[in-house]
Formats: C-alpha cells, structure tokens, sequence
C-alpha cells in the first residue's frame, strides 16, 4: 500500500532530514554528530521554554500594573467626586454668608458711624452689632 502522504512534499523533504539523521557518515563522526545535534536540540528546547516562562512572566507584570493603574484611576475618579461635592456645599455656604453679611451691613452701627477712622470701637457699639 502505498503512503498516504506521498504527494505532500513537505512531508517528504522532512522525511529526508530525518532519515539523514539517523545515517552515520562513518561510526565515529556519526554518532558525535548525533549526540551534537541532540545537545543542540536539548538547548533549543530549554531555551524556548525559558522564553515561554518569561514572556508569561512579562504579561503577568504587565497585567497587574494595568490592574493596579485601574484601581488608583477609580480612586482618584471617587476622589474627584468627593471634593467636586464638597466645592459646592461650600459655594452654597460662601453664597449664604454672603447674603447673611449684605443683610448685616444694612443695619450695622459700625459701618454707619461718622467716626470710622477710629481704630478701637466703642464697646457699646460692638454690643449692638452681636446677635442676641
């Protein structure tokens, strides 16, 4: 019966680095050679999965250091909104004070007096500026 895989000439050209592999030049040279190879081949092998250990290595690093930049992003984003909030309840107490000290000037002795290049005010006067 005849190969399957005899039209593939792939398989063929592997078949022939095979086969050349396992014929000895002469005992001696053969057999160095073969044990040559297999060393070769042994650090090749050694030498991709080292590669194949670090690159995984790498894109584990490189994984958490996206997870932990994630995680100070959704920090700073609460932090963010934490004093945004915080900006407008003191907008609304400056507004309010504001408001509470244009109603104060209205009515205030002190700003009324004829004397305001006194620099110590009277006592009474101060009195009738605290609230009751």
């Amino acid at each position: 019966m005849p190969c399957p895989h005899a039209h593939d000439p792939g398989l063929s050209r592997l078949s022939r680095i095979w086969s050349s592999r396992r014929e000895p030049m002469s005992q001696e040279r053969g057999g160095q050679e073969r044990s040559e190879s297999h060393e070769e081949d042994d650090r090749k092998v050694r030498r991709r999965e080292k590669n194949r250990v670090a690159a995984q290595r790498s894109r584990k690093k490189q994984t958490q250091k996206a997870d932990k930049l994630h995680e100070e992003y959704e920090s700073l984003e609460q932090e963010n909104t934490s004093l945004k909030r915080e900006i407008g309840k003191l907008t609304d107490e400056m507004k309010h004070l504001s408001e509470v000290l244009k109603d104060h000037e209205k009515i205030c002795p002190l700003l009324h007096c004829t004397m305001n290049f006194v620099t110590i005010p009277r006592p009474d006067a101060l009195a009738s500026c605290l609230p009751r």
